[in-house]
């Protein structure tokens, strides 16, 4: 176990956590965005911006990346966290000004409108759609791309259209709704501002309602080693 201090407050976790799970655990509110427990942590919205004093040296740090250790102290509302928190919020918001989501955390974080240039953006490369593709489906149709400080071409999400399976993983995740999802005569559209693809649905031999694009239900049945006739019935009828 560690033993650290979080708002003068003495907690007892195990190694290993972060310090956004610890403030959790004693029901400590850290804002974030990019954050998803199921997901590698990245940090990348720097919403979850803390304090911590170590050995007597503060410095600034993500509380989703940063693992707990002895004897240190995390400040999460200390003038220096919520500036940062503030500018965090305004960037996010200068860039994507109509993502619901984003304003409702800029407005608790105290933003109000941003001060810079708005550039009327919808995804903010939090990488959730990404990691959630390659770490919960198992597949890489999302990959970010130009990443790194002498990049001459801004960063962005490029999309494989022959990975994708359709299960719209990515578009449930998307904390801005720059990627959608929508199923109608049997056919299912997910996309974004720059690509699309479209998935047949599967037909159910009972009640005839479409549930699944058969590449996702295909993808499933060969990784289980499923019988072919598997998914010839949905769940509610199965």
């Amino acid at each position: 176990m560690v033993e650290l201090t979080i708002d003068n407050q003495r907690v007892r976790v195990k190694k290993g956590t972060t310090i956004l799970e610890a403030a959790d655990k004693f029901n400590i509110t850290i804002p974030t965005l990019c954050h998803h427990e199921n997901l590698t942590p990245l940090g990348s919205c720097r919403l979850c911006t803390v304090e911590v004093i170590v050995n007597g040296i503060s410095k600034l740090t993500t509380a989703c990346t940063f693992p707990v250790e002895q004897g240190i102290e995390v400040r999460t509302t200390s003038q220096k966290a919520l500036e940062a928190r503030r500018l965090a919020a305004e960037l996010l918001l200068a860039k994507c000004p109509t993502s619901a989501k984003i304003k409702s955390l800029a407005q608790e974080i105290g933003v109000a409108k941003p001060r810079i240039k708005v550039r009327e953006e919808d995804c903010i490369l939090c990488e959730l759609c990404v990691r959630t593709c390659r770490e919960i489906v198992g597949r890489q149709a999302l990959k970010f791309i130009n990443r790194g400080l002498n990049q001459r071409v801004e960063p962005r999400i490029d999309f494989s259209p022959d990975m994708c399976i359709g299960c719209g993983s990515c578009a449930y995740v998307c904390p801005t709704g720059a990627i959608k999802m929508e199923d109608k005569d049997g056919t299912r559209v997910v996309y974004a501002r720059n690509w699309e693809k479209e998935f047949k649905l599967k037909k159910c031999k009972v009640c005839g309602n479409y549930w699944a694009p058969e590449e996702q239900l295909e993808y499933i049945r060969g990784k289980l080693n499923l019988p072919p006739d598997f998914f010839d019935v949905c769940p509610n009828c199965r």
